[in-house]
C-alpha cells in the first residue's frame, strides 16, 4: 500500500478496479480546508488519463508491473509470437494487446513484454532501431531554402519522414517513441 503523500510520478497503483500509472502530481494546500494531492492517471490497459484527487492519507496498493525481454519471432495472421530467451517459452499475443507497438520492429529483435498478474497489456520496442529504406522519392537540391522532408518507407512497412538528401537503401536510425528519423548510420 503507497499512501497519496508519497505518489511520485511514473509509479504504478491499483484503484477502481484497474491498474493507473501516476502521470502528474501535485501536493495542494489551500489556505482553508484540509491539503489534498492532484493527480493526472492514465490507465495503462486502455491509455485513457482520468484527473483524480486523494486525500494525502488515503492508501491505494501498488500495482506490481513485469517488463520481460523477449524476442519477437514473426507475425502469423493476427497473432505475434514472442520467445523468452532463458526458458525458450513461446508466447502468442493477439493484434489488440500488440497495438503500433512492433511498427519499427524486424523479426528477431528484443522487446520488452510488459504484463500484471500475468495479463499483458503492452510492447515496448527497443528506443532506437536501424531499419533500410525500401521506397522513397529521389530529392532535389536547392528546391528549399529549410529542411524539408520527403516520406519514405521502411523494411518493416512503417512511413517515417526523412530529410531530402537520404536515399531508397540508406540505413537510418528512427526515434520509436516519436517515429522521427535521427539520423542515416
Amino acid at each position: 500500500m503507497i499512501s497519496a503523500g508519497d505518489f511520485r510520478n511514473g509509479i504504478t497503483i491499483e484503484y477502481e478496479n484497474s491498474i493507473y500509472q501516476i502521470i502528474e502530481f501535485q501536493h495542494v494546500k489551500p489556505g482553508k480546508g484540509a491539503a489534498f494531492v492532484r493527480t493526472k492517471l492514465k490507465n495503462i490497459i486502455s491509455g485513457g488519463v482520468v484527473e483524480k484527487t486523494f486525500r494525502p492519507t488515503e492508501k491505494c496498493p501498488q500495482a506490481r508491473i513485469d517488463r520481460k525481454d523477449m524476442q519477437y519471432l514473426y507475425e502469423d495472421g493476427d497473432l505475434y509470437y514472442f520467445m523468452d530467451l532463458e526458458s525458450y517459452d513461446q508466447v502468442g499475443l493477439n493484434a489488440d494487446s500488440v497495438g503500433d507497438a512492433l511498427k519499427f520492429v524486424k523479426e528477431n529483435e528484443m522487446v520488452k513484454v510488459c504484463s500484471h498478474n500475468g495479463n499483458v497489456f503492452a510492447i515496448e520496442p527497443p528506443l532506437f532501431v536501424e531499419l533500410t529504406i525500401t521506397d522513397t522519392e529521389p530529392g532535389f537540391k536547392g528546391d528549399t531554402a529549410t529542411g524539408a522532408t520527403k516520406p519514405a518507407t521502411v523494411e518493416t512497412g512503417a512511413l517515417v519522414y526523412v530529410p531530402l538528401f537520404v536515399e531508397q537503401g540508406d540505413v537510418i536510425k528512427i526515434d520509436t517513441r516519436t517515429g522521427e528519423y535521427l539520423s542515416r548510420v
